[in-house]
């Protein structure tokens, strides 16, 4: 078994056992010598997929992690266009919104450029606009992470603090219906909580593969905000509003 396949197994592993220590890991892959799996969790450790706990336990660091926007773009673009169009019919001429960065919520600012409203946003992807728009463009100073297109930090949470938004839009990386709304950093969870706090009404744009998945920070509960998904939950659905074109 070569290293990818085996330190796939360990992952596979403690996604259902959640916290294991090295002995019951070898227990369950007994074909994998103590001295393998002692490197195998080192590498995995080093690359931040797994976290080691006092008394030699280990851990999912979580069970999403944040992936480039070019990446994210990629993916699920069919339920991201669906999930934009339904947020576009809440906006309308004079609003004045928050839009986060995310793949999904740059689908929403390309079906909106050219309305009447006012968009506030820390997604970077406006640079890539090479046309003229109706809406008035307002980019949030702050730190830049190129990985995700975003900025952030505590000069973006300051300026967030100028504004009342009449309705932000949100993105996530993980939503589950006991663990709320999580992303992979505390920073992004931050300034999260200051839109949540700015906003009238506030909206998670999320395709179904995110949902019962939970990132390392939870930014915020599930009853903070309506959703708007490509597919409807049940479980979440108990605890707030979903827009989903099956139940829309």
């Amino acid at each position: 078994m070569i290293p990818y396949e085996r330190q796939e197994k360990i992952l596979e592993t403690l996604n259902s056992e959640e916290i294991i220590k090295i002995e019951k890991l070898h227990s369950i892959l007994p074909e994998v010598s103590m001295s393998t799996l002692r490197r195998d969790l080192k590498e995995l450790e080093k690359a931040g997929r797994i976290e080691m706990l006092a008394g030699g336990a280990f851990k999912i660091c979580s069970t999403t992690s944040e992936m480039s926007i070019a990446t994210k773009s990629t993916l699920h673009s069919k339920e991201k266009e669906e999930i934009a169009a339904l947020a576009a019919e809440l906006i309308h001429e004079g609003d004045v919104i928050y839009l986060d960065s995310g793949s999904t919520c740059t689908a929403l600012l390309n079906k909106i450029l050219n309305r009447k409203i006012t968009i506030v946003t820390t997604n970077t992807s406006v640079f890539s606009i090479q046309q003229e728009t109706q809406a008035e463009i307002i980019l949030l100073g702050g730190r830049y992470n190129p990985v995700i297109s975003s900025l952030n930090g505590p000069l973006t949470d300051s300026n967030i603090q100028t504004f009342n938004f009449q309705k932000a839009f949100l993105g996530g990386n993980g939503i589950d219906a006991e663990k709320g709304v999580s992303t992979p950093n505390l920073v992004e969870a931050n300034k999260k909580q200051e839109i949540l706090t700015n906003a009238k009404k506030a909206y998670l744009l999320c395709d179904s593969s995110k949902y019962d998945k939970v990132a390392a920070v939870k930014a915020f509960s599930t009853e903070d905000v309506t959703i708007i998904s490509d597919a409807y939950h049940e479980k979440i659905g108990e605890i707030t509003k979903i827009i989903s074109p099956d139940r829309n």
